[in-house]
């Protein structure tokens, strides 16, 4: 497995972990991660590709004023993790 496609998994983890089974996200919040995360597993596409449809879909939630700030913190560190990636 590449480089890059390990920094995905660990982000994929990050998001399942911390977001999608966190309770106390808005279930809106958590729908979205797990959209992220769906569009990071796609494999057909590049993963450059696959970072940019995740932080358009997170970018689109990381203002919402129901998330709590924990998760608006893990929200910001996934995004600039995905970031890196080309």
């Amino acid at each position: 497995m590449s480089d890059v496609e390990e920094r995905i998994n660990q982000i994929i983890q990050v998001l399942k972990e911390q977001v999608v089974q966190d309770t106390i996200v808005p279930r809106n919040i958590r729908r979205a991660a797990e959209e992220a995360i769906e569009h990071l597993m796609d494999r057909s596409k590049e993963p450059a590709v696959r970072a940019a449809d995740a932080i358009a879909i997170l970018e689109e939630i990381s203002e919402d004023p129901n998330m709590p700030l924990h998760t608006r913190t893990i929200i910001w560190e996934v995004l600039g993790a995905l970031e890196q990636i080309q």
